[in-house]
């Protein structure tokens, strides 16, 4: 999965990243889907060492356009995953004692605690992207925005967060397959808002503000993945490869108890 990270220092430009790439599963899609049951699995064992353990953090960030598929994501990858140590943070129009604050504020809030697993849906990134994109604060405030944002990842990591950042990557043609779909299917037309085919014709702009925030903020402590995403089962496979592969690294162990528990189990046993 290596293959879709962004490099630190190196620029990369989103039309050099497939959406419909399935790696060395093209054609495999059942063998994909079996691998994705495979490492849900292996994730639920991993939420509960994290959970269990009580010292690492970690915060997943979920961006992308509009149907690329976070909800879908989020639902697919930690379906079975034990909700006490999981929790979704979701980022619409900021309200106005968020407005009152600095833009980050009330990011901060939402960070995991130790033990848990939180996953941003829309993120501190909506301030250089629908920021920028709209014109809603001056170029020269968003610019410095993305060394805020690395610093304020740089702090999470050093007090034992992991930071994994996905781009779910679908092109223009998926889009507009997928809004077609929630307007001919009556039980998903409450998913449609006229307003989304305004942002759509904002496309180059929003590409464009996403490489510069890829570029600028994928750093060692903090990586962006570009996941193809006009696939959702692959799309999945990528993400859920991605966090288990990270949280085994993190070399984790249950708790070793305070005093030996022979005394209890005799108790037990002799009742």
């Amino acid at each position: 999965m290596d293959k879709y990270r962004v490099k630190p220092g190196k620029k990369i430009a989103l039309r050099d990243f497939d959406p419909n790439d399935r790696g060395d599963m093209q054609g495999e899609k059942d063998k994909g889907i079996e691998k994705l049951a495979k490492l849900r699995l292996e994730l639920n064992q991993l939420q509960e060492l994290l959970y269990a353990e009580h010292k690492h953090k970690l915060l997943i960030v979920l961006q992308a356009m509009d149907t690329a598929g976070k909800d879908g994501t989020i639902r697919s990858v930690f379906e079975g995953v034990n909700p006490q140590g999981v929790r979704v943070a979701n980022f619409k129009a900021p309200t106005v004692p968020e407005l009152d604050h600095d833009y980050l504020w009330r990011v901060h809030a939402q960070v995991p605690g130790k033990g848990e697993i939180t996953i941003f849906n829309r993120s501190q990134y909506e301030d250089v992207l629908v920021v920028r994109v709209h014109n809603l604060v001056p170029e020269t405030v968003w610019k410095k925005r993305y060394q805020h944002i690395n610093a304020f990842e740089r702090m999470l990591a050093d007090e034992s967060t992991t930071i994994l950042k996905f781009y779910l990557n679908i092109d223009a043609e998926e889009q507009k397959q997928r809004f077609l779909e929630r307007l001919n299917t009556p039980e998903k037309n409450w998913k449609f808002n006229p307003s989304d085919l305004s942002e759509r014709k904002l496309w180059p702009q929003y590409i464009q503000a996403y490489e510069d925030a890829l570029n600028e903020t994928s750093t060692d402590w903090a990586p962006w993945y570009v996941v193809p995403a006009n696939h959702n089962w692959y799309r999945n496979l990528v993400v859920v490869s991605v966090i288990v592969g990270t949280l085994k690294g993190l070399k984790m162990s249950f708790p070793k108890p305070d005093e030996d528990l022979a005394q209890y189990r005799k108790a037990l046993e002799s009742e």
